[in-house]
């Protein structure tokens, strides 16, 4: 998923792999097209435009960025996974997509946050006297469950799939931003790496949460020194509840931090700093075939030219 479009005077767009796909998106509008039997069929929808000062605001805009590529990453792999169904039966209702949602977002939050903060307290370090390095243990195990989890997807054979669109999505927005013309050939010889992937992303995410809470132990615990005083079990309950309330900040964060290596990302300086999120990327991308390449390519020619047609 790319949450950043930052391409001067070249159409600013981003995406995401779907099932047997890839989704594009413009500031207008977003474009999935998957491959079904011999065909490849699209689906096109107009971006609904937050409008207000608010939504522009630094860290605000990140974190709402975020959100609408949710938004419209989940309906995209919701319709894309009823191309693939193989009868009316089988294809995914809405309130089967929101439980989906809502029991993904549990196991993240279990798996990345939850388990994370516990093997810290497990392990022997203090939060209330130690926040750095209590947060930069935890960061720290979150980062290392969280490739063991890539890792260990990685290996089934759907997922290495999606991985493969990954790639074509990369590669095909790669040759739309060095300007080349959009060819299976052209395509085929970029990269499957981008440096504004959501993979990306995530790994800007992890580093920024260790930075920041471990700024706000100490200032939630400076505001509020009853805190201090609580029975250990009521006081990690409220501070792991405090780290769920920061998730947004920490969102909005990284995308600014995101949106400024965009900006410098070829400064030797930022090479350094975005290269752990390209090596996540040889876990999350893979090399894509010319099938998968063509329907890349067909997403990306679809919202150029719904792009060019609005401005006529």
């Amino acid at each position: 998923m790319h949450l950043l479009q930052i391409m001067g005077n070249k159409l600013n767009i981003g995406g995401q792999a779907v099932i047997e796909g890839v989704m594009i998106r413009s500031p207008n509008y977003a474009v999935v097209s998957v491959s079904k039997g011999k065909r490849i069929i699209t689906k096109k929808e107009k971006v609904r435009q937050r409008k207000g000062k608010f939504y522009k605001l630094p860290v605000v805009r990140g974190f709402y960025n975020l959100v609408d590529m949710m938004k419209i990453g989940m309906r995209s792999l919701m319709w894309s996974a009823e191309q693939q169904a193989g009868t009316k039966e089988e294809k995914i209702s809405k309130a089967e997509m929101v439980c989906t949602v809502i029991f993904a977002l549990g196991f993240a939050i279990l798996l990345f946050v939850a388990i994370p903060y516990l093997a810290t307290l497990f392990v022997g370090f203090k939060e209330e006297t130690q926040p750095f390095l209590f947060n930069l243990i935890d960061g720290l195990i979150r980062i290392l469950i969280f490739l063991g989890y890539l890792a260990a997807i990685s290996l089934l054979k759907d997922v290495k799939i999606l991985f493969q669109y990954h790639g074509a999505e990369h590669k095909a927005i790669h040759c739309y931003e060095k300007g080349k013309k959009l060819e299976i050939n052209n395509i085929k010889k970029f990269s499957a790496l981008h440096p504004r992937c959501g993979t990306a992303f995530i790994m800007i995410v992890l580093v920024v949460a260790i930075l920041t809470f471990s700024l706000i132990t100490p200032i939630i615990l400076g505001l509020f020194p009853s805190l201090a005083t609580m029975h250990i079990v009521p006081r990690k309950i409220v501070l792991f509840l405090v780290r769920i309330g920061f998730i947004p900040l920490i969102a909005g964060l990284s995308y600014e931090f995101l949106k400024f290596s965009a900006r410098y990302e070829k400064h030797p300086a930022m090479k350094v700093l975005i290269w752990p999120g390209l090596l996540m990327q040889k876990i999350t991308t893979k090399e894509p075939d010319s099938r998968q390449m063509e329907v890349a390519r067909t997403a990306v020619k679809n919202i150029l030219k719904l792009e060019k047609q609005k401005d006529i």
